[in-house]
């Protein structure tokens, strides 16, 4: 391995060899003295190494691969759920134990809490709805924006609606399947880390992941989103485009939002809407098996 030397002419460590020696504990989950003889670093000048490491790509590259859904993002997002049977869905959460106890506090709804999101408007059985929402698991609470599974359905609508809800949401189990394979750092016990470094840790992996997969994506898989425009075919999900996000809030408002995203009588009629709805979609399928 090749020295460099500094400003006061003595030698030093190489920026190949730091960042090299960073990517390596990223992507294998090493520890830290485990490069010792290949990159000739021990462990403390490692564990430095990494910490600026992921400073450096949150810096440069976190407002670009960590960015918010665009309106034109949600749009692409929304066609999408909508070809799976699921109109006005943006996706699937998965977190764990933790993040549900301190959902309250959680940043997940903060941006449609103080009116900082676009609208998004979409139709389902015949009823209008006006609030996107996310494919979860039974852990989450029965709130107008989680749409879960039905554990254990008997009639044959509920069966269509569980396999398709399951399926589904997939996507995020294999995302972060994919995103262990690629760093084992994500899957493996942090001994070593304090909260903080580890919360670092995991957004320089996503971007990395982010960067990869921009990187290897097809320009045939490119959605064009003109395609998805409020107008286009049959699709009733679309963003509202005009809609101000510059609104100024106040705390009635807030609230009233908040309790909204909580009512439990709005989520059960939007899942019974999407029983009905992929029954008719794919439900003749079903019958021709």
């Amino acid at each position: 391995m090749k020295f460099v030397k500094d400003v006061t002419g003595r030698l030093g460590l190489s920026p190949l060899q730091k960042c090299t020696t960073a990517i390596r504990v990223l992507a294998y989950g090493s520890a830290l003295d485990a490069v010792d003889e290949y990159l000739r670093l021990g462990a403390t000048t490692t564990r430095l190494c990494v910490e600026n490491f992921v400073e450096a790509i949150i810096y440069l590259f976190g407002d670009e691969y960590l960015r918010r859904p665009t309106p034109n993002d949600l749009q692409r997002l929304l066609h999408i759920g909508e070809l799976r049977g699921f109109p006005g869905m943006i996706g699937s959460i998965d977190c764990t134990l933790n993040d549900i106890n301190v959902l309250d506090r959680s940043p997940v709804f903060d941006d449609i809490i103080n009116g900082r999101t676009p609208q998004v408007n979409f139709s389902v059985n015949g009823r209008e709805y006006d609030m996107a929402y996310y494919l979860t698991d039974g852990i989450y609470p029965k709130w107008a924006t989680f749409i879960q599974s039905i554990p254990i359905p008997q009639e044959p609508k509920a069966v269509m609606f569980a396999q398709r809800q399951e399926a589904a949401r997939k996507d995020v189990e294999r995302a972060f399947g994919v995103l262990q394979a690629r760093f084992a750092i994500v899957k493996n016990p942090a001994l070593c880390w304090d909260k903080v470094k580890i919360g670092k840790i995991m957004r320089t992996c996503i971007i990395l992941h982010n960067m990869i997969v921009e990187k290897e994506r097809d320009e045939g898989t490119q959605y064009d989103v003109s395609n998805f425009q409020q107008g286009e075919g049959s699709e009733s999900s679309h963003v509202d485009f005009t809609y101000s996000t510059e609104i100024p809030t106040n705390l009635a408002n807030q609230m009233g939002v908040r309790t909204k995203i909580r009512d439990r009588q709005a989520h059960q009629q939007l899942k019974g809407d999407l029983v009905e709805h992929i029954w008719r979609k794919f439900g003749r399928d079903q019958d021709n098996n």
